[in-house]
């Protein structure tokens, strides 16, 4: 079972769930929400359509007005982040309800550039059972698109391939909004965390903006303690590839 966005991510994690498991063992579930975009659900039917396998569309519209009504009792507003974070969260409770009830084991669609910078929601998007695309960059996603598009037909439609990625928790957001390009971002995490480049070094290279990004590489380890776990592709993938403490100081 996979949550489709519409997006990227969640686009190639199906694909290679089909290949590996067939189209008739693999199920979508779509999840728009008031900030969703109308061509991100379209993108998601397409995808679904294009490899034969079931889509159901569970909206958390109502689920987020109930319970972000109800959570907020007593404290006025919730905050930007924790109404952000919450629809991720109702997603998740969703894809695990289903779970139990269908036997179905989840497959997570964040990669290695979200987890390495905490740019996911822990109990939200980060919950299932395996994370097949979580040892790969966001940049290498997109490699991995194209490849499947020209080996097997176009099943990726072309819109998940050039749109702005985004989380869409919120209107008009991009990952850009958050982090540098994906270009720039992931080529620093490569030379931070698989060729063990010193933040020093990487300062010099380009500039001290490097040090917050990475930053948020260490003080996200609780994260990714638990997440799925990750199909390992590169020579250093988390979790037995890569541990470092939890709790420590960090001030290279």
């Amino acid at each position: 079972m996979i949550g489709l966005s519409g997006g990227i991510d969640s686009a190639v994690v199906g694909v290679l769930a089909v290949q590996a498991l067939g189209a008739e063992n693999v199920l979508g579930v779509a999840m728009p929400s008031q900030f969703s975009s109308a061509h991100s659900l379209e993108d998601a039917e397409r995808l679904a359509g294009n490899l034969g396998i079931r889509l159901q569309v569970k909206p958390i519209k109502f689920l987020f007005s109930t319970s972000s009504r109800e959570i907020a009792e007593g404290y006025g507003q919730l905050a930007p982040v924790a109404l952000e974070n919450l629809q991720s969260r109702l997603r998740g409770v969703i894809l695990m309800t289903l779970s139990n009830h269908l036997g179905a084991l989840v497959l997570t669609t964040g990669n290695k550039s979200e987890l390495a910078t905490g740019y996911c929601t822990q109990y939200g998007d980060m919950v299932g059972a395996l994370a097949p695309i979580g040892d790969l960059f966001k940049t290498r996603v997109y490699e991995l698109a194209r490849f499947l598009n020209q080996s097997l037909g176009t099943v990726i439609p072309t819109s998940s391939l050039t749109k702005a990625p985004s989380a869409e928790l919120k209107p008009n957001q991009t990952d850009q909004d958050t982090l540098p390009a994906y270009e720039i971002l992931d080529e620093v995490l490569e030379l931070y965390l698989e060729k063990s480049v010193s933040v020093i070094e990487l300062e010099k290279k380009f500039g001290v903006w490097v040090r917050e990004i990475l930053k948020k590489v260490e003080i996200n380890e609780f994260k990714r303690r638990q997440a799925a776990p990750v199909l390992k592709a590169s020579s250093k993938a988390f979790g037995t590839g890569r541990r470092i403490p939890i709790a420590k100081r960090w001030d290279q």
